[in-house]
């Protein structure tokens, strides 16, 4: 019965990739269809039109299976030797550097947050003994 559920729960899925899939053909838009399925089921989570318990298994699904499912992708850039070859030194320089600059913008967002947090805390702390003392 699981199974059945998971199956249903991918269909929803790949329903609203076909929805934006046909919306990007009908308005000749150049943003993906797939990223137009992908807005249009957050807008549907957020308005609560579609509860997440709809698609909760099968998205847990697909994301345990998402390294599966970049293989081909993959194994076809093996058809490129001479991408490879002359400018994948750039593209490795290229998504290291990108790799760093994301994970210290990260990191200080997060430094920031918990500062913000502690300092809220801390001023909360702080009013709480001063109007007990009174």
């Amino acid at each position: 019965m699981k199974i059945f559920v998971i199956i249903l729960q991918i269909c929803i899925l790949y329903l609203f990739h076909f929805v934006g899939t046909v919306i990007q053909n009908f308005f000749h838009l150049v943003i993906p269809g797939s990223i137009i399925g992908l807005i249009l089921l957050f807008i549907c989570l957020c308005l609560k039109i579609i509860p997440v318990k709809f698609i909760e298994s099968g998205a847990g699904f697909l994301l345990g299976i998402l390294m599966l499912l970049f293989i081909p992708a993959t194994v076809g850039i093996m058809d490129y030797p001479s991408l490879l070859s002359l400018h994948g030194a750039l593209l490795v320089i290229a998504i290291l550097l990108s790799t760093i600059i994301s994970i210290i913008i990260t990191g200080m967002a997060g430094q920031f947050f918990e500062k913000k947090a502690q300092k809220g805390e801390d001023e909360e702390e702080c009013s709480k003994v001063s109007s007990g003392s009174a």
